[in-house]
């Protein structure tokens, strides 16, 4: 969702920071990983493999593990601009659209009978975004915005400190930072990692998935040489295995619950998952490296993350307007339409229709930020 490396630098890079190249691997893993992503939010199963990888159990912490990959140590010789670019990056635009979804919930709460979303206030436009993120719905999906740049932030500090003890070493750092992750995990499980504790708590259960992206950049990329049909035997074997001794492989990032596998399963369900389509991405890179709108949609998962609740709201008030002015969709429930964000009518019950919303939560958010592009002057 956050690829950077788009742009070429402008000015002859310094220390060990290197001029972006565009990764046509990983822009093709992240546009496969928006669009589970939206997918997930339709519960539509089209990406699952049949169900075998569930987008709940390794999406999100697939994002993280992209961003891992893309971290550069030079950063850590001007920490304050990388901080500065990090917060312009992720969160300008996050708090500019907040106020967007803030406003747009106030005027269909008022003018349109709906009862979605908080008042508009210092509280929900500044401080929800990282108690939780659900302050206006229109825009929820965006809640892994703030929580990117404080892993980000962590990240950073963790690896300047542990330079100055002399103490850096990738293998340890995935190490604790799992064994931090693990025990949240057992700590949700308890039961008490409820309230304000969810919001350390997702950070620190997705942090060792960031971690996981440096480590496989230093450690593992070179060793990532077995043929296809061996690797996505090992894999998908794996992920059969976890799938028949589990008790479900899903869980939730955001509230950091569901965890019905104890501590440790939840991150074998990330490395596989992350393993199997960190492998079809390079599979399909020879054929969609040079696709236009792969590459958009690579460079754009952020638009996409931010807009495509939104979108399907869209394609639920075409629907409302059909079942409300002509004689058909006669069980739409226009309850459920006004005040359940995740209420989505599916025309004569058809798994089929959802590519419909899927469609939706890609291509307008993709095209909204096209008018963005070109409001800023921007040519892409």
């Amino acid at each position: 969702m956050f690829l950077l490396m788009n742009k070429p630098c402008g000015m002859k890079a310094k220390g060990n920071i290197k001029c972006d190249i565009y990764n046509s691997t990983f822009g093709i893993l992240s546009a496969l990983a928006i669009l589970m992503i939206v997918a997930g939010h339709a519960d539509y199963d089209i990406l699952t493999v049949g169900g075998l990888f569930p987008y709940y159990s390794f999406h999100v912490p697939l994002f993280l593990f992209i961003s891992g990959y893309f971290y550069r140590e030079g950063e850590e010789e001007r920490p304050f601009s990388y901080l500065g670019r990090k917060a312009q990056r992720l969160l300008l635009p996050y708090f500019i659209w907040n106020l967007v979804y803030g406003l747009l919930a106030a005027a269909l709460r008022a003018f349109g009978g709906f009862s979605l979303g908080d008042a508009v206030s210092l509280k929900s436009l500044f401080l929800d975004p990282f108690l939780h993120g659900y302050q206006f719905l229109y825009n929820f999906a965006a809640w892994f915005v703030p929580v990117l740049f404080l892993i980000e932030a962590m990240n950073l500090i963790m690896r300047i400190l542990l330079r100055k003890l002399r103490m850096h070493c990738e293998w340890l750092i995935l190490l604790v930072s799992l064994a931090v992750g693990m025990a949240v995990v057992q700590l949700s499980i308890g039961g008490h990692v409820w309230g304000l504790y969810k919001t350390p708590g997702r950070i620190l259960f997705l942090y060792p998935c960031f971690q996981m992206g440096q480590f496989y950049k230093k450690k593992l990329e070179s060793r990532d040489t077995l043929g296809n049909l061996p690797y996505f035997a090992v894999v998908t074997g794996v992920q059969v295995l976890l799938s028949l001794c589990c008790n479900g492989l899903a869980y939730s990032s955001v509230w950091c619950t569901g965890f019905a596998n104890g501590p440790v399963i939840p991150y074998v369900t990330v490395v596989s998952g992350v393993a199997f389509w960190l492998r079809v991405a390079k599979v399909l890179t020879p054929v969609l490296e040079g696709s236009p709108a792969v590459i958009y949609l690579g460079k754009h998962t952020y638009a996409v993350m931010m807009h495509h609740i939104m979108a399907f709201m869209l394609v639920k008030m075409i629907l409302a307007g059909i079942a409300a002015h002509t004689g058909y969709l006669a069980d739409f429930d226009f309850a459920g339409f006004y005040g359940d964000i995740d209420y989505y009518y599916i025309v004569k019950g058809a798994e089929a229709f959802k590519m419909v919303y899927l469609a939706a939560g890609v291509a307008l958010p993709l095209l909204l930020q096209r008018v963005v592009d070109r409001f800023r002057g921007q040519r892409q």
